[in-house]
C-alpha cells in the first residue's frame, strides 16, 4: 500500500463551464469576480470525488495579466476571494489549499523569456498574499529553466512545502517546451530545494518518460496531464481563450485512469488532473487507486 495524493482537475474549464458566459482572456478570474460562489462549488466537487487537495483559482491572478482589463488594482481582492472559497470548501474535510502560482505572464510560452529576478519579486508579493491561508505553493506550468527560476526565487522564503510541476513537450517528455532538456532542471533543484516535482499540463502520453527523469532526483515526484489534442498556434497568441484549444474525445475518465496508475507505478505518489479533466476523471481515477490497495492523502 502506498499513500498517495490525490490532486483535484481543471479549476478554471469548470467555472467557465458551470457559469455559462463566454470564454474571456481573464478565464475563471472573470467567472470569480461575476459568480464568487461558484469557486467554492468546484472545490467541495473535486472533495466529493475523492480529491484531497483544492488548487486556488489564482493560476491567472496575476498584475500582467489583470491589465488586459484594467483591473490590476483587484490583485489582493481576487487573491482573497480565490483562497477563501478553496478553505471554504475544506471545512469539514481533511483536505488541503495549494496556492497556485501560474506563469507570469501566458502559458506554453517560453519565448517570452521573464527575468527571473523581476518575476521572483511579482511572485513572491502573491507568495505574501496567500502564505497564511495555505497549505503549500504550487508552481504550475513551467515550461522553461528560467521560469522555473523566477517562480522558486519568490517561493524561497515562503515556509511552506512548494511544488514544482514542469510542462513538457508533447512528443517527447524528455524536453521541456523551450526545447530544454528537462534534466536541466537539476541545479536549480539543488539550489532551491522545493518539496515535489510533478509534470502537469502535457498530453499523458508524453508523461512517463518525463517521470523517468524526475525519478532520478531524490524528491517525490507525480504527475497531471491535460486532455488538449495539442497546442495551437492560436492559443500562442497575446491574451488567447480556452477556445483556441481542442478537447481530445479519447480520453474518458477511464482511459485518464490508466495512464494515472502507469505513472504510479513508474513510483508517482501525487496524481490529479490539468485542463479538460474533470470531477468523472478524478472520481474514477480515486476508485481506481483504493481497488489497487492505494492509501489516499
Amino acid at each position: 500500500m502506498t499513500d498517495i495524493t490525490l490532486l483535484d482537475g481543471s479549476i478554471g474549464q469548470e467555472l467557465v463551464k458551470l457559469s455559462g458566459n463566454a470564454p474571456t482572456a481573464l478565464w475563471s478570474t472573470r467567472v470569480m469576480i461575476e459568480h464568487p460562489e461558484l469557486v467554492r462549488e468546484v472545490h467541495a466537487e473535486y472533495f466529493r470525488r475523492g480529491a484531497t487537495i483544492a488548487t486556488t483559482n489564482t493560476y491567472a491572478v496575476h498584475r500582467s495579466r489583470l491589465r488586459f482589463e484594467n483591473i490590476e488594482d483587484q490583485l489582493e481582492a481576487l487573491v482573497d476571494t480565490a483562497v477563501s472559497q478553496a478553505q471554504a470548501a475544506c471545512e469539514g474535510r481533511q483536505g488541503r489549499v495549494a496556492g497556485s502560482l501560474g506563469p507570469l505572464l501566458a502559458s506554453y510560452r517560453p519565448d517570452l523569456k521573464p527575468d527571473p529576478i523581476d518575476a521572483g519579486e511579482k511572485f513572491a508579493e502573491l507568495v505574501g498574499l496567500m502564505a497564511d491561508h495555505v497549505d503549500l505553493f504550487l508552481i504550475e506550468t513551467v515550461s522553461s529553466v528560467l521560469e522555473a527560476e523566477g517562480a522558486l526565487r519568490g517561493t524561497s522564503e515562503c515556509g511552506k512545502p512548494v511544488w514544482l510541476a514542469l510542462s513538457v513537450n508533447d512528443d517527447d517528455g524528455r524536453f521541456l517546451r523551450s526545447g530544454e532538456p528537462l534534466a536541466e532542471i537539476a541545479p536549480l533543484i539543488k539550489e532551491f530545494s522545493p518539496d515535489a516535482l510533478l509534470i502537469n499540463c502535457s498530453r499523458p502520453e508524453a508523461i512517463p518518460a518525463a517521470l523517468e527523469i524526475l525519478s532520478g532526483m531524490s524528491l517525490p515526484f507525480g504527475a497531471y496531464a491535460n486532455g488538449f489534442t495539442h497546442i495551437s498556434d492560436g492559443f500562442l497568441e497575446d491574451a488567447p481563450t480556452v477556445d483556441a484549444l481542442e478537447q481530445r474525445h479519447d480520453l474518458g475518465p477511464d482511459a485518464y485512469a490508466d495512464h494515472a496508475m502507469r505513472w504510479i507505478n513508474q513510483g508517482a505518489t501525487i496524481v490529479g488532473g490539468c485542463c479538460e479533466i474533470g470531477p468523472d476523471h478524478i472520481e474514477t481515477l480515486a476508485n481506481r487507486l483504493r481497488a489497487a490497495g492505494h492509501n489516499i492523502v
